[in-house]
């Protein structure tokens, strides 16, 4: 069984791996956007095209994926200030850093939660959106570690908490069939 120590050690080292990548011209700019972009810009553009594209039935998938973004950040914010997890940027002096973070603490990463909560979503109303969505999640994930703003482990817990929204919403939406 893996320790708590352990655990941590591992989250840390990995880390400082990680932003290596971000000492690189290319990878730290890809990073960076990737990461602003997941601020919000490519969601909101989302559940703005879907009206335009879908009429009614893209109201009511903006409308389900606003309302699943609202509540998620409610839950997250709520964590964090709980849990009260430094970002590996004020742990490691070694960390580059080229983005500020939005908030104080690490734990989870909103910018997971929200980027797989929203894709999860437009994958199971849109599935060719997938092959565009899934990718860029990934990179929003992933830029979260290589930035030195979040720990693996933080972007792991918001991708599961991303599931679980993503999931309940679509439970949700089942009660209110479109029509």
């Amino acid at each position: 069984m893996v320790s708590l120590a352990a655990l941590s050690s591992w989250d840390g080292a990995t880390c400082r791996r990680v932003n290596a990548i971000n000492r690189r011209r290319a990878g730290a700019a890809l990073f960076a956007l990737a990461s602003r972009l997941g601020d919000g810009a490519v969601w909101y553009g989302l559940m703005v095209a879907l009206p335009l594209c879908c009429g009614r039935e893209g109201w009511r998938e903006a409308l389900l994926m606003a309302a699943c973004g609202g509540a998620s950040t409610l839950a997250y914010r709520s964590i964090k200030r709980t849990t009260r997890r430094p970002r590996p940027g004020e742990v490691y002096d070694s960390l580059l850093l080229t983005v500020a973070p939005l908030d104080r603490f690490s734990f989870p990463s909103g910018h997971t939660l929200h980027a797989v909560s929203f894709t999860i979503l437009a994958w199971y109303f849109h599935p060719v959106l997938v092959w565009v969505l899934a990718p860029f999640a990934g990179l929003v994930a992933l830029s979260r570690i290589v930035l030195g703003l979040h720990y693996p482990s933080d972007v792991a817990a918001g991708a599961a908490l991303g599931s679980l929204f993503a999931l309940a919403t679509i439970s949700l939406s089942r009660l209110f069939p479109p029509g």
